[in-house]
């Protein structure tokens, strides 16, 4: 709160209602009595709407829309309490016949003075600021995946065959030139190309902040722990983070299982119970994280490997996969909870997830540390691989590893990491 501002009056309840080129604002007092008549207000004049109408001791409420973060950001400093409310569950609370904007903002308001106001947590500047960045990512990788739909209709409708693999690939086009496809088809062939080649370079450009970013603050100390787990890269676990925010605000792996969507629905009509599948409620990209972690797990580890197998003698294959999502949700929030080595893989397995993290970034990226220090860091803030000198997976292809003393020559800080 704005220690130059004074409250005054009683405290006002203001619902408002967040439109794409306006709000509109109304007040109510404890009772629902209206005591701010509802008004109109553009957005490039909201700022100092705000500031010229809003009282310290006001309490605001708005929905979780796309532009609500920067009203809540300029509204927030001038009020006494501002919340945002869930806006599925508003509807499910307040579902009026009629919908005015005005009958809107006062449903809000009187919500928010009758303390029934279903609230959604308002991450950080920098939470926000990931998750906007992984979302261009997954409508560029969208936007890929449609355009490579889009070559391989035109070459099946021409039976066109090509070594498996290659068949896009930008040095692999005399395919376009072949005589079964008009002009009009080899021209658009050229543009897609086009289109495939420029999308690539920026989803890498996109996979490599978001690489430079998992090594600094807020994320490096959760990466720490996430990294070391099967079937995790850097973008399915900063995708993982960002959908969680501060893992503090789950005391279970249960609550943070139900805000994944990943628990099954439950159906009930007097003694009858039914299973739904999951609820699908919550953030879908933490789904879609965990799905990908999953598959790639069972493939890869041992451990998962055998729980899917036991798994799949029971239920299709893609329920077993959901089941090991959300089994693979709860060491998640075991790890970042307890902050601990994931105790199924052994040392240098977890050395190896951070060489190939590593391997994503540039030594500027790294503050430095060449690939094998940035392996020897991790491994010093978990606590493990005293004894480890290379990783030897492949023993045709050993990789070396820094000693601890190489590494704190550089980055004394690790001195008090207990």
């Amino acid at each position: 709160m704005n220690g130059e501002r004074k409250a005054r009056g009683k405290r006002r309840y203001v619902g408002l209602d967040i439109h794409k080129h306006y709000c509109v604002i109304a007040a109510v007092d404890k009772e629902g009595q209206v005591v701010l008549h509802a008004v109109r207000v553009e957005h490039q004049d909201l700022e100092a709407w705000a500031k010229k109408n809003l009282q310290d001791s006001d309490h605001v409420v708005i929905e979780s829309t796309t532009n609500a973060w920067h009203v809540y950001d300029l509204i927030a400093p001038l009020v006494e309490r501002m919340v945002v409310a869930n806006s599925f569950k508003v509807k499910q609370i307040a579902n009026a016949r009629v919908k005015t904007d005005v009958r809107d903002t006062l449903i809000l308001a009187r919500l928010l003075a009758a303390n029934l106001v279903p609230t959604v947590w308002v991450p950080p500047q920098q939470v926000r600021e990931l998750r906007q960045l992984l979302a261009q990512r997954r409508e560029m990788v969208e936007t890929h995946t449609q355009v490579v739909n889009r070559m391989h209709s035109v070459a099946h409708r021409h039976h066109l065959k090509h070594e498996r693999g290659k068949r896009f690939n930008e040095k692999n086009t005399g395919w376009q030139q072949d005589k079964r496809l008009s002009g009009m088809e080899q021209f658009q062939l050229k543009l897609e190309m086009e289109n495939r080649a420029y999308l690539e370079k920026q989803i890498e450009r996109i996979g490599k902040e978001v690489a430079k970013l998992s090594h600094q603050k807020p994320w490096a100390e959760s990466m720490t722990y996430l990294m070391q787990l099967p079937g995790f890269g850097v973008i399915t676990a900063m995708t993982v983070l960002a959908a969680i925010g501060e893992i503090e605000r789950f005391e279970t792996a249960q609550q943070l299982a139900s805000y994944s969507g990943l628990v099954p629905g439950l159906e009930q009509s007097g003694t009858k119970k039914r299973g739904k599948g999951i609820t699908k409620e919550g953030r879908k990209e933490l789904r879609w994280a965990l799905v990908e972690v999953a598959q790639r797990a069972v493939k890869s580890d041992p451990y998962w490997k055998k729980r899917f197998e036991t798994m799949q003698k029971r239920m299709h294959r893609n329920q077993a996969i959901v089941a090991i999502a959300r089994q693979i949700l709860e060491v998640v929030w075991n790890v970042l909870t307890q902050r601990q080595p994931y105790r199924h893989f052994s040392e240098e397995r977890i050395a190896y997830k951070y060489l190939t993290w590593g391997w994503q970034m540039d030594e500027e990226a790294r503050d430095g540390l060449t690939r094998q220090q940035f392996t020897r860091y991790y491994l010093m803030r978990l606590g493990i691989g005293q004894d480890l000198t290379r990783i030897a997976l492949d023993p045709k292809h050993p990789r070396r590893i820094a000693s601890e003393a190489e590494v704190l020559a550089l980055r004394p800080e690790l001195h008090r990491i207990e």
